[in-house]
C-alpha cells in the first residue's frame, strides 16, 4: 500500500492508543454488533439465501472494512441496497448462489481497481437525483418483498404423497408480478401474522421513547427490541394452540458455524454474462460506502482516505464470498450508532464482527424462533428509512431535467431492476448535462463593426472597428466541443446560403477548451472554404487551445499568418487578403 501512496485508517489510529479509548471502542463494539444481528438475519432471508449468510457476510467483511479502509468508524455489512440484485441473481436459474457469489467477488476486483487507480473522487460525480432515485427505488422494492410475509399469505402445493398442502408463497421477480401473485392469494390472509408484524413496526418506533429514561435499556436498537417482543409473543401464542405463524425454523436449516473457505466455479462466459450485474454491485457500494464515510465525517470532523475505502470494500466483497457470503458496504446506520456509542477507531468495527462471531457460533440455534412477519416488520422500518421520502418530495421542485433523471431512475428501479436504471439514469444525466454545456456556449455572427468597449482583444484605440465587406465575424463564447462543432457548421450554413463572405475570420478568445470533434470539424470547415478560395483566421486562440490544436498537428492545415492575436491583427489581414 505504501508504494500506491494509500495506508489503512488503523495504523495511524493504533499510535498512542490508550486504554480509555479501548474501553470506549470495545462497548460501542459491543452495541453495534447487536444491533448487527437483526439486520443482518433480515437482510440475508430477503436476499433470497439462508440467515446465517448475512451474519457471516457481517463477521468477514465488517471485519476486513475496519482493519483496511480509509476511516475510523465505519462499520460494514450487509445491507438493503443489494436486496434487490441479490434477490435476481440467486432466484435466475441460470446463476443461482454461485452466480452470485462470482458477481461479487467481480465487484470486488471492480473496487479495489477504483482505490488502486484513485477513482474514489470521481464515485461523487454521480448526479444526486440518481442517487435519490434508485434508493427511493430499493426501498419501494423491498417493501413490495415483504408484504407476503407481513399478511402470512401462502399457496397450494401437492406434496409427493400427492397431498395438497399450505406453503409460504413463492413470487415472481418483478414488481408487477409480486402484487399480482399477492392479490391473487389474498385470501391466505393469516391475521395473526399481520398483528406481529404491525406490532414489531410499533416496537421499534416507539422504544427509543418509551425507553428514553432507562440509558441501558435505550441503548438496546428497536429492531432487538422487535425481535425480541416478537418471538416471546409468538412462543406464547403457540402454547394456546395459535399455529400457522411461520418462524425462520420453519424455512431455513441454520448453521451455527463459520463454514471452510471454498473458491466457487468460475467460467470465462459466466463473467461476460454477470459483469454488468458486478459492476452495479461495485458502483453501488463505492456510492454508500462513500456517502456513509463523509456523513461519519461531518460528525467526527475527520476526513476519510476514499481510496483506500475503496480498496477495502472491495477486499471484503473479493473475500467474503469465499466463505458464502453476499456483497457488503459501509452501513451509515451502525456507522453512526458506533460514532454515538463512542467508538472512534476501527478497532469499534472489529470488536463488531468479533461478537457476531461469537452469536454465530452460541446463539444462532436460538434465531430458528425468530417470526417472519418480526423479521419482515424490521424491513418495512428499514425501508421506509431508506426511501428519502422528503428528499425525494422536494427534488420533484427542482428543473425538468432533474426530475427526469429522478423519475426515470425511480421508476426504472422499481418496475425492471437497479442495473438497467443506473444505466439509463446515467445516460440521460449525461446527456442532459451535455444540453446544459451547449446552452451555455454562444455562437454569434459580426458583419459591421466591433465595439472595443466590448471587452474586445485588440491594441488599437479607434472608437469602433469596422468590419469590410466581404468578411465576416465569428464569436464562439463557451467550449467548442463535439455538442457544439455541428451547431456551428449549421450556423455557417444558414448564414452563406446567399452571397459567401470571402474572408470568415473565427474569434476564439472565450474558448476555454476544444475536443476532437471540434478540431475536426474545423479542419473541414478549413478544407472546405480553401477548396472555395474562401480565406480563413482564427483570432484570439487562448494557450490552452493552441496547445490543443497544436498537439493534434491543426495547423499543418494553414499558414501561420492566418493565426492573429487579436481582432485588429485578424482584420487588418483580412484587408490585405480582400485586396488581393
Amino acid at each position: 500500500m505504501k508504494l500506491l501512496g494509500l495506508k489503512p485508517r488503523i495504523v495511524s489510529c493504533m499510535k498512542n492508543y490508550s486504554t480509555d479509548a479501548f474501553m470506549k471502542d470495545l462497548m460501542a463494539g459491543i452495541i453495534v454488533g447487536i444491533v448487527a444481528l437483526p439486520l443482518a438475519i433480515a437482510f440475508g432471508i430477503a436476499s433470497g439465501v439462508t440467515p446465517e449468510k448475512g451474519i457471516i457476510t457481517a463477521i468477514v467483511a465488517g471485519f476486513i472494512i475496519s482493519a483496511l479502509g480509509g476511516t475510523k468508524v465505519q462499520i460494514g455489512g450487509p445491507t438493503g441496497a443489494f436486496i434487490v440484485i441479490i434477490y435476481g441473481i440467486v432466484n435466475n436459474p441460470a446463476y443461482g448462489l454461485q452466480g452470485l457469489l462470482v458477481a461479487t467477488m467481480m465487484a470486488g476486483i471492480i473496487l479495489i481497481g477504483l482505490g488502486v487507480f484513485k477513482l474514489g473522487a470521481v464515485i461523487k460525480f454521480i448526479p444526486y437525483p440518481i442517487i435519490i432515485g434508485f434508493t427511493a427505488g430499493i426501498a419501494v422494492t423491498i417493501f413490495t418483498t415483504q408484504m407476503g410475509d407481513v399478511m402470512g399469505l401462502t399457496q397450494e402445493a401437492v406434496t409427493e404423497a400427492g397431498e395438497i398442502v399450505r406453503v409460504p408463497l413463492k413470487t415472481p421477480g418483478d414488481f408487477i408480478g409480486k402484487w399480482i401473485c399477492y392479490i391473487e392469494n389474498i385470501s391466505s390472509f393469516n391475521l395473526w401474522n399481520f398483528a406481529i408484524a404491525i406490532v414489531g413496526i410499533i416496537v421499534i418506533i416507539a422504544s427509543p421513547r418509551l425507553l428514553r429514561s432507562v440509558p441501558v435499556l435505550n441503548k438496546i436498537p428497536g429492531s432487538l427490541w422487535c425481535i425480541l417482543v416478537g418471538t416471546g409473543g409468538v412462543l406464547l401464542l403457540k402454547q394456546y394452540g395459535i399455529t400457522g405463524i411461520d418462524t425462520i425454523g420453519d424455512r431455513f436449516q441454520i448453521q451455527s458455524q463459520l463454514p471452510p473457505m471454498q473458491v466457487p466455479g468460475i467460467s470465462f462466459e459466466m463473467v461476460q454474462t454477470l459483469m454488468p450485474v458486478a459492476f452495479t454491485i461495485a458502483i453501488l457500494g463505492a456510492i454508500e460506502s462513500l456517502l456513509s464515510a463523509t456523513v461519519a465525517d461531518g460528525v467526527i470532523s475527520d476526513r476519510h482516505d476514499s481510496n483506500m475505502e475503496l480498496i477495502a470494500q472491495g477486499a471484503a466483497n473479493l473475500v467474503a464470498p469465499l466463505f458464502g457470503g453476499i456483497p457488503a458496504t459501509g452501513a451509515i446506520a451502525r456507522t453512526m450508532t458506533n460514532i454515538n456509542n463512542g467508538g472512534r477507531t476501527p478497532l469499534a468495527g472489529i470488536i463488531h464482527a468479533v461478537v457476531l462471531l461469537l452469536i454465530l457460533l452460541v446463539l444462532m440455534p436460538y434465531a430458528s424462533y425468530i417470526p417472519m412477519a418480526t423479521l419482515a416488520g424490521v424491513l418495512v422500518i428499514v425501508s421506509y428509512n431508506m426511501s428519502g421520502w422528503r428528499t425525494f418530495k422536494g427534488l420533484l421542485k427542482n428543473p425538468k431535467s432533474d426530475v427526469t433523471v429522478l423519475l426515470v431512475t425511480f421508476f426504472l428501479t422499481v418496475i425492471f431492476d437497479l442495473t438497467i436504471a443506473i444505466e439509463i439514469g446515467l445516460v440521460i444525466a449525461c446527456a442532459l448535462f451535455i444540453k446544459r454545456v451547449m446552452e451555455t456556449t454562444e455562437i454569434s455572427v459580426i458583419r459591421n463593426e466591433i465595439d472595443p468597449s466590448d471587452e474586445a482583444d485588440m491594441d488599437v484605440h479607434e472608437e469602433h472597428l469596422l468590419i469590410p465587406d466581404g468578411c465576416a465575424v465569428y464569436e464562439i463564447n463557451g467550449p467548442y466541443f463535439f455538442g457544439i462543432a455541428n451547431k456551428f457548421d449549421d450556423l455557417q450554413s444558414a448564414l452563406n446560403t446567399g452571397h459567401k463572405p470571402k474572408v470568415q475570420i473565427i474569434r476564439m478568445r472565450k474558448v476555454p477548451f476544444i475536443d476532437s470533434t471540434g478540431i475536426h470539424n474545423l479542419a473541414n470547415l478549413i478544407d472546405m472554404n480553401h477548396s472555395q478560395g474562401i480565406h480563413i483566421i482564427l483570432s484570439g486562440v487562448t494557450p490552452k487551445v493552441h496547445s490543443q490544436l497544436e498537439k493534434a498537428h491543426f495547423y499543418d492545415k494553414m499558414n501561420q499568418d492566418h493565426i492573429c492575436p487579436h481582432i485588429d491583427v485578424a482584420l487588418e489581414k483580412a484587408r490585405e487578403f480582400l485586396a488581393e
